[in-house]
């Protein structure tokens, strides 16, 4: 499945939650909720995924850690905020960056439809990937 194919289950499994729980909870609720929902539908994921950053060549446990990554291929990082503000979308493509992912999808569930939540960031990752490709 690529990226595209994913982004649509997780959306939709993102929707979901959304019209079951509304906005108002903590965004633990709603990360619990979302990966019981990728269960349920067989999406495949990683959930609170470590990822090392690579510092002149050497990898470094810092302690990043993505809330998902789906099929290997997709970032998803959850708010639950009033506002989604520029550092939250640049957390998302440093993620992206990190992992040699393309697509990451920022989901807020803190809005009222759960459509206005949702940004999909897309990067071109292939000077990245050499650094991934070569451990």
């Amino acid at each position: 499945m690529d990226e595209n194919a994913l982004s649509k289950l997780i959306i939709g499994a993102a929707i979901d939650v959304h019209r079951h729980l509304g906005p108002g909870l903590l965004e633990s609720a709603y990360e619990q909720c979302l990966a019981y929902e990728f269960s349920l539908q067989t999406i495949v994921f990683d959930r609170q995924k470590a990822i090392p950053v690579i510092y002149k060549g050497t990898k470094l446990d810092c302690g990043f850690r993505v809330d998902f990554l789906v099929g290997g291929l997709v970032v998803v990082e959850l708010k639950a905020v009033e506002v989604l503000t520029a550092v939250h979308s640049a957390q998302v493509l440093t993620y992206l960056k990190l992992t040699g992912c393309k697509l990451g999808i920022l989901l807020n569930f803190n809005e009222t439809r759960m459509q206005t939540g949702i940004k999909r960031l897309v990067l071109d990752l292939s000077d990245y990937r050499k650094d991934y490709d070569e451990e």
